[in-house]
């Protein structure tokens, strides 16, 4: 910004304080552009929004415009303004710092899926009648639909539900639900 630049803002912030709006519209513009360019400069990490500061600032300067002394240059107490805004921002912020999650994506752990030993099945659909025990196996360890197990055995969904659901139920409360009431279906190792 030159000089000329500030004589000419001091110019149209005299004359918006005299009431001309279209003075004031074009005061505003261009401070906007200013007040934008410092307040990027200024934030080197995320969390704060520029343009939110902006507004602010832009916000602060239409209220408090009447305290601008007419005899002094007109951008150091804009950027006053703009950096008590910045600084409000960063206060807001507090010690919180946001990181966009694809930059760290790859430091998690992938998610471990939970295995049971073939002992471990077996011993499970033991307990179970024979009818039981073949559409538990159907759906929960060999993965097949209700529908496909229905078709398997020759019987209604509604009833391979329910011997699927008695059968779980079954392992659940000979095992404990910690160990097989969660888990609809069971995998090999």
């Amino acid at each position: 910004m030159t000089g000329k630049d500030e004589a000419e803002l001091s110019r149209l912030m005299r004359a918006a304080i005299a009431g001309d709006e279209r003075a004031y519209a074009d005061f505003l513009r261009r401070t906007a552009a200013l007040v934008r360019g410092f307040i990027r400069r200024k934030i080197v990490q995320g969390g704060i929004d520029p343009e939110d500061v902006v507004q602010e600032t832009l916000l602060a300067i239409h209220v408090k415009r009447h305290t601008w002394r007419q005899d002094l240059a007109v951008l150091p107490w804009v950027y006053a303004i703009a950096r008590f805004k910045l600084i409000d921002a960063f206060r807001r912020r507090g010690r919180r710092i946001e990181i966009e999650i694809d930059d760290i994506a790859e430091t998690f752990a992938e998610p471990e899926t939970e295995t049971v030993s073939e002992r471990d099945i077996n011993r499970a659909l033991d307990g179970l009648p024979p009818a039981q025990r073949s559409v538990v196996s159907s759906v929960s360890v060999e993965g097949r639909s209700i529908g496909e197990t229905a078709a398997k055995f020759g019987i209604s969904e509604t009833a391979v539900r329910v011997s699927l659901h008695r059968g779980l139920a079954a392992i659940a409360k000979r095992f404990g639900a910690k160990q097989f009431g969660r888990a609809k279906q069971f995998r090999r190792e």
